[in-house]
C-alpha cells in the first residue's frame, strides 16, 4: 500500500525498497510486513486478503515537542480523526480510494491529519480498524504536537504541518501504479531465485572442489609414479624397478624371504637397494596397502632397515629398502672365515644395536609394534657391522600373517590386548637372549 497522495513514481520506489529491506530484515520468515516513510510492504504464507489486522501496531512521534493544552488538543485530534475515517470508510465502489485527509484549527495553529486503509478491506473494516487506530494513538500520544500508526491494514497522521499533497491520483493512474508495481515485483522476485540459484551452485561446486581436494590428498601419493628416492615423493614406477633389478634377474637375488625373494637394485642415480617382490597374496587393496606402507615409513631410527619406497602395478607388490652391503647376521655367524671378522667389541655393539631397535620399536616409536620374528636372519648388517633390524611392520601390510604384530594405542586398554603384548614381550626377550647366546 502506497500513500495516496506520493506519485506513482515515488510510489515506485518506495515499494522497491520495502522489498529489499523486508527480504533483509525478514529472511526465512512465514510472514512479515515493512512500512517505509509512504508505504508498506506485507507478506504471509495465510491468506489475509479483507481481513483487518491490528496486531503490532507501530506509534511513531514525528515531534516529540509537548501541546500546551493536551486535553483540548486530544479532543479536537479526535473529532479531526473521527470525521475522515468516516470520509474514507464510506468508498466510492467506482475507485475505491479508502483515503481521506483533512484539516482543523487549534488556537493559532492548523492540525493537518490524514488517514487511510489498505483496498482489500470493505467499509466496516475501514472503520473498524481505523478506530482502533485513533484510540491507541490519542492513548499513547494526546499530548505530542505530531503523531502516526501504523497498522498493516490502515494508516493515520496528524502533523501542525502540511505533510501531504491536495491532489490524489485518479483512479486509472492507481491501477497503472498497480500493474506497473506488480511487474516490477515480478523482475526484483526472478532476479532474487536466480541470484539464489547462481549462490546455490556456487556453494555446490566450493564443496565439490574441497572435496575432491581432500581426496586427491588422500590419494596422492597412490597416483603418482615418481622414479627418485624422495619422503615426499615415496613411489617408484615398476619400469624403474625392472631397470634397476635388470628384469630381477637370478644374478641380482640376494635370497629369499618369508614374504617373497630380495634383489639387488641399482637406480638411475647410481643408489643401490633392495627390492622385495611380495609374493603373499595382501588381503588389502592398492589404498589401504599404500596407506600402511606410509605408516611404516614414519618409523626412523638408525637399528632399522629404512623402507625408502614401494611401487604398486597390478598384482605386483613392491618394496624398496636401502642395500645392506653385509647380508644378514646369519651369514656371520655361521660362516667360520665371517666369523672371525667380528671381536667382542662388534658382537657387543651388534647386540646392543638390536636391543635399541626393539626397545624403539616397543616404546618410543608411534606405533606400537611387537617383532615377533626376532632371529639372526631379519638383522642385516651394513659396511661397518653395524645392525639394523629388518621385516617389521608387515603384519600390518599383510593383514594378519606372520611377522609382527602390531597394537593400536586405543586397543591397549583391553585385557585381551595386554595379555597379549605382555606374552609378545616375553617372547622378543627370549628372542634377544637367543641372539645374544649366538653372538657370543
Amino acid at each position: 500500500m502506497c500513500l495516496n497522495y506520493i506519485t506513482n513514481e515515488t510510489c515506485r520506489d518506495c515499494i522497491a525498497t520495502a522489498a529489499q529491506d523486508i527480504l533483509q530484515v525478514c529472511p526465512n520468515t512465514r510472514e512479515a510486513v515493512v512500512w517505509e516513510d509512504e508505504c508498506q510492504l506485507s507478506y504471509s504464507n495465510q491468506n489475509f486478503f479483507g481481513q483487518v489486522n491490528v496486531t503490532g501496531n507501530i506509534l511513531g512521534l514525528d515531534n516529540k515537542q509537548n501541546i500546551s493544552q493536551p486535553e483540548q488538543f486530544k479532543s479536537v485530534v479526535k473529532e479531526t480523526l473521527n470525521n475522515l475515517t468516516t470520509d474514507a470508510a464510506a468508498f466510492n465502489l467506482s475507485t475505491k480510494l479508502m483515503y481521506a485527509t483533512g484539516e482543523a484549527a487549534f488556537e493559532d495553529k492548523t492540525i493537518y491529519a490524514l488517514v487511510q486503509c489498505t483496498r482489500d478491506l470493505s467499509g466496516d473494516g475501514c472503520n473498524s480498524c481505523l478506530q482502533t487506530a485513533i484510540t491507541d494513538v490519542l492513548n499513547c500520544c494526546y499530548f505530542s504536537i505530531g503523531a502516526r500508526l501504523l497498522s498493516r491494514s490502515c494508516y493515520l497522521r496528524y502533523e501542525l504541518y502540511s505533510f501531504y499533497g491536495h491532489t490524489s491520483k485518479s483512479p486509472s493512474s492507481t491501477n497503472d501504479q498497480g500493474a506497473s508495481g506488480g511487474k516490477k515485483m515480478r523482475i526484483i522476485i526472478t532476479l532474487m531465485v536466480v541470484s539464489a540459484c547462481f549462490a546455490l551452485v556456487l556453494f555446490a561446486c566450493f564443496i565439490y572442489c574441497l572435496v575432491n581436494k581432500k581426496a586427491r590428498v588422500r590419494k596422492g601419493i597412490s597416483r603418482q609414479a615418481n622414479t627418485r628416492i624422495d619422503a615426499d615423493f615415496p613411489r617408484i614406477d615398476f619400469a624403474s624397478i625392472q631397470a634397476a633389478t635388470d628384469n630381477f634377474s637370478d644374478s641380482n637375488k640376494l635370497g629369499e624371504g618369508g614374504f617373497g625373494p630380495v634383489y639387488k637394485g641399482i637406480l638411475s642415480d647410481g643408489k643401490e637397494v633392495a627390492v622385495k617382490r611380495l609374493s603373499c597374496c595382501s588381503e588389502q587393496g592398492s589404498e589401504e596397502f599404500t596407506n600402511e606402507v606410509l605408516l611404516i615409513m614414519r618409523l626412523q631410527h638408525k637399528n632399522l632397515v629404512k623402507l625408502l619406497g614401494f611401487c604398486i602395478d597390478g598384482e605386483e607388490k613392491l618394496l624398496v629398502y636401502e642395500f645392506m652391503p653385509n647380508r644378514s647376521l646369519d651369514v656371520f655367524l655361521f660362516d667360520r672365515s665371517r666369523r672371525a671378522q667380528m671381536d667382542w667389541n662388534k658382537r657387543v655393539n651388534i647386540i646392543g644395536g638390536i636391543a635399541r631397535g626393539v626397545l624403539y620399536l616397543h616404546e618410543d616409536s608411534r606405533l606400537r609394534i611387537i617383532h615377533r620374528d626376532l632371529k639372526a636372519s631379519n638383522v642385516l648388517l651394513d659396511y661397518d657391522l653395524n645392525p639394523k633390524i629388518a621385516d617389521f611392520g608387515m603384519a600390518r601390510i599383510f593383514a594378519g600373517t606372520e611377522g609382527v604384530k602390531l597394537i593400536p594405542p586405543k586397543l591397549q586398554g583391553l585385557l585381551v590386548t595386554w595379555l597379549q603384548n605382555m606374552l609378545c614381550k616375553e617372547c622378543i626377550l627370549l628372542s634377544l637372549m637367543c641372539l645374544a647366546l649366538e653372538c657370543s
